[in-house]
C-alpha cells in the first residue's frame, strides 16, 4: 500500500474497506511513533516502523510524501 501523509491511498492490493482502515489507522500511529522519537532526540525522526503479531507483519516506512506500508504474513 503507498499512502500519503493524508492517509488517501494511492496504490494498494488491499480491498477498499481493509486499505481505509489500515491507512487512517497507520497513519495515528507513525505520527504518535515519529512524534517520540522526536521526544527523545529532536535532531532524529522515524525512519522504518515494524511490528509483527501472530496473524501479520506490518512494515511502515514513511517519507515526507508517503508512507510505504507492507503487510504480510509472517510464516512466509
Amino acid at each position: 500500500m503507498n499512502s500519503p501523509p493524508s492517509g488517501i491511498p494511492v496504490k494498494t492490493t488491499l480491498d477498499n474497506a481493509s486499505t481505509v482502515q489500515y491507512a487512517g489507522l497507520i497513519h495515528q500511529l507513525v505520527m504518535k511513533a515519529r512524534s517520540t522519537v522526536r521526544d527523545i532526540d529532536p535532531q532524529n525522526d522515524l525512519t522504518f516502523l515494524r511490528i509483527r503479531s501472530k496473524k501479520n507483519e506490518i512494515m511502515i516506512a514513511p517519507d515526507k510524501d508517503y508512507f510505504l506500508i507492507v503487510i504480510q504474513n509472517p510464516s512466509d
